[in-house]
């Protein structure tokens, strides 16, 4: 009995397994499984083994987030990544969803469009890319530290264009709902195409969706607009990663970037900001930085979610002081499915092999994790 009392009375002192009310959604603890890509989608259509992955991560009233889903053909950069844009896409997150909610969880289904982080192979008619500029991209090497990755010389969108490709945002919302999400997630960060009209190193237009920061985050805005009228702001939120430079998309004035789009957010009474640390530079490393998410953590009046490099301990931190209501962990939930059991009893982490993240096997650095009870 002793044991089960130290350990609630831990549980008690542990800031990130406190309830939470998000909106309608009551959730019984802070962890957040953060959105990581997979690749393990063929032909960009999730798969039945996805169900295994995302309910080993699920929990009575925890908050999953999916891997970024395209919203259009030619939405993808990456292979083996899935869509939400046919029929069949959403047949096919139906029995993955159910699995999640079967385990009592609130699951969102995460939104993107690549953008110029493609390259003709991805697009239909092995066409350029579409994007806010036709400047190009550096090869990089992928994380894998092997394999070089091209990228073709984006087409930059014509400004009669741009209210289609919030349409395919707002047809992606819709069908995420249909495919039995309780929400989306708007992916806004890590230099894809929203990203790259925030960011006036990216961002070189003439007309009204460049130059002025008003101007540049109008796209995202009016694709917040389109979705939040479709599916109604309580079910909507959105990354953002305003003092990130991944995908050589940075910006010269990070902090007002944030603060605008988190007040601009408010008018839209989104339910969540999800906002990228500015230690993480890049996806991978965190690097010391004097800026910090309280002002936007302020200004937004919705639930703040933090991402990037967080541990248990400055995860509770965070939450503890006030610096956000809820924590979104990557690495450690990939490698430990059952994350919040383990921080609630402060028992050791599975270490993540960084070597078989973007695997296409349906187990092998999927779901191949151990549990606790497995090890002992």
């Amino acid at each position: 009995m002793e044991n089960k009392t130290e350990v609630g009375q831990e549980k008690d002192q542990i800031s990130l397994l406190m309830p939470y009310q998000m909106g309608r959604f009551q959730l019984s603890h802070r962890i957040v499984l953060a959105p990581l890509t997979r690749q393990r989608s063929y032909n960009y259509v999730a798969q039945p083994h996805a169900v295994l992955y995302y309910s080993q991560r699920a929990t009575k009233g925890g908050f999953l987030l999916s891997e970024a889903c395209g919203v259009s053909d030619t939405a993808q950069g990456y292979p083996d990544t899935p869509g939400i844009w046919t029929k069949e896409q959403v047949e096919a997150w139906k029995p993955i969803v159910d699995a999640v909610h079967a385990k009592g969880a609130v699951f969102f289904c995460q939104i993107w469009h690549g953008g110029r982080v493609s390259n003709t192979e991805f697009q239909p008619n092995g066409q350029a890319p579409i994007s806010c500029t036709d400047k190009g991209l550096a090869p990089q090497v992928r994380a894998a530290g092997v394999d070089v990755v091209r990228f073709t010389s984006p087409r930059r969108l014509r400004t009669n264009e741009i209210p289609q490709v919030v349409n395919d945002f707002k047809l992606a919302a819709r069908n995420a709902i249909e495919a039995g999400f309780d929400g989306v997630e708007i992916h806004g960060a890590h230099g894809y195409l929203i990203d790259q009209f925030f960011k006036d190193q990216v961002n070189d237009r003439i007309d009204q969706y460049g130059g002025s920061l008003e101007n540049r985050c109008r796209f995202a805005l009016e694709i917040t607009e389109a979705i939040t009228t479709e599916i109604g702001a309580y079910r909507v939120g959105m990354r953002l990663s305003p003092f990130a430079n991944y995908m050589e998309c940075g910006d010269s004035n990070p902090k007002a970037l944030g603060l605008y789009m988190a007040e601009a957010l408010n008018k839209y009474e989104l339910l969540y900001c999800h906002m990228v640390e500015p230690r993480m530079r890049t996806l991978v490393e965190k690097s010391d930085c004097q800026h910090s998410l309280v002002p936007i953590r302020k200004a937004f009046k919705g639930t703040f979610i933090v991402a990037g490099g967080y541990d248990r301990e400055d995860g509770n931190k965070a939450v503890a002081e006030n610096r956000a209501d809820l924590v979104a962990y990557g690495r450690h939930f990939l490698a430990n499915p059952d994350l919040p059991k383990r921080f609630e009893i402060n028992a050791p982490l599975n270490k993540y092999n960084r070597e078989t993240f973007y695997l296409s096997d349906p187990v092998v650095g999927y779901t191949d994790y151990p549990f606790l009870e497995e090890i002992s």
